[in-house]
């Protein structure tokens, strides 16, 4: 038996994503830009694609744009908001993913733009005040940079009362949702975003495809030129077969919302309660009250195998991480959970959910665990 709780690193493709997308490998290969039968049929399809997920944020399709991911889209937002709309000040938290963080570095090195970290308390929850304090304080043309909830924690951003201070003192703001899309419903006609980014392996579509929503009062200039796809936004043939695989799982994510958010939410549940009845001493990660409810992230006391936990689980057949797939190459300490002040002598481990995990592996990752790690069974055992 294999379990795999790494789905925020993740997800599988579903069946009926696959089967979207297959004929646009077999039989429609036409290249989109083209004029003839060919290319018309793929253009239809990307155009009903970009409809699909404009829908599903209440946005207009002329808002959408598409990407090779999270990634690229976080990257273009940041940079062409400097080099395009004149954000000279951007305010993010130092809890972002290294796509954004990494980005911001850059911009500083070489636009000598102003980069402010944001206070976070050991949740992970921002400053409200402070950001609303910063805001206030500068006449710069300023940008909030914030992800919606956190890959490794899962602590979620309150994106409506940042929307509400950014559109009061005349902000930008960008969301990385590459965490959120598919599993929370985003309005943008009633919260007010200027870049929201995602990326479509998040939600059980393929990977190398995201998209960018772009406010239509903020539109950017090109980040990769060379031709005119993407209404002259991105330059290159666009990944079709990738994009009609987007636009069926966001779909799927948007119908099935509720009813994968009620069976993910009771087998994360059901974990955290027998991680708490079997062992001592672990420490849950992030706000526990209102939570990304795909992620629990659970840290672990030190003991005699500890160190080598990701890599004995996987062994027994358990697929978890120990923060951002980005960054899990090597055995390294996570940004995040050093900026929530957590104990580097604990062990981390982020169990991540989709609606095929089951109880059923819940029970089967306790077990593996309790021959790893002390239990509390084990304890009573050797007290007697």
């Amino acid at each position: 038996m294999r379990v795999y709780f790494d789905n925020a690193a993740t997800t599988p493709m579903s069946q009926e994503v696959i089967e979207a997308m297959m004929p646009y490998f077999n039989d429609f290969h036409g290249n989109p830009s083209s004029l003839h039968a060919e290319g018309r049929k793929t253009r239809t399809a990307i155009e009903q694609s970009r409809k699909t997920i404009a829908q599903s944020l209440n946005a207009s399709i002329g808002e959408i744009f598409f990407t090779s991911g999270g990634t690229e889209s976080n990257n273009m937002a940041l940079k062409c908001a400097v080099r395009d709309l004149g954000v000279t000040r951007i305010i993010s938290s130092p809890l972002e993913h290294h796509c954004v963080s990494h980005t911001l570095d850059y911009i500083k090195k070489n636009n000598g733009v102003e980069i402010i970290e944001i206070d976070v308390c050991e949740k992970g929850c921002v400053n409200y005040e402070s950001l609303e304090k910063l805001l206030a304080e500068s006449d710069k043309k300023t940008m909030v940079s914030l992800m919606h909830a956190n890959n490794e924690i899962g602590t979620l951003l309150d994106l409506e009362r940042v929307s509400a201070m950014c559109d009061e003192h005349g902000a930008y703001l960008h969301s990385d949702t590459v965490q959120t899309i598919g599993h929370f419903p985003i309005d943008v006609s009633k919260t007010k975003i200027h870049f929201l980014s995602a990326g479509a392996h998040k939600f059980h579509g393929p990977k190398g495809v995201g998209f960018i929503y772009i406010n239509g009062d903020s539109m950017l200039k090109p980040m990769i030129d060379g031709g005119s796809q993407e209404r002259n936004m991105r330059g290159g043939t666009e990944n079709l077969y990738g994009i009609v695989g987007m636009a069926k799982a966001l779909e799927l994510a948007t119908e099935q919302m509720e009813e994968r958010k009620n069976h993910i939410s009771d087998v994360r549940s059901y974990l955290k309660e027998k991680l708490i009845e079997n062992f001592d001493n672990i420490i849950f990660n992030g706000c526990q009250e209102n939570p990304l409810y795909t992620v629990l992230s659970a840290s672990f006391p030190p003991s005699e195998k500890s160190e080598m936990l990701l890599m004995l689980l996987d062994i027994k057949g358990i697929s978890v991480s120990g923060g951002s797939a980005c960054s899990s190459g090597a055995e390294q300490g996570s940004h995040v959970i050093a900026g929530i002040g957590r104990s580097a002598e604990y062990k981390t481990i982020r169990f991540s959910f989709s609606h095929y995990n089951t109880k059923e592996e819940c029970d089967f990752v306790i077990e593996k665990l309790a021959e790893i790690i002390p239990s509390k069974k084990e304890a009573v055992i050797n007290d007697r």
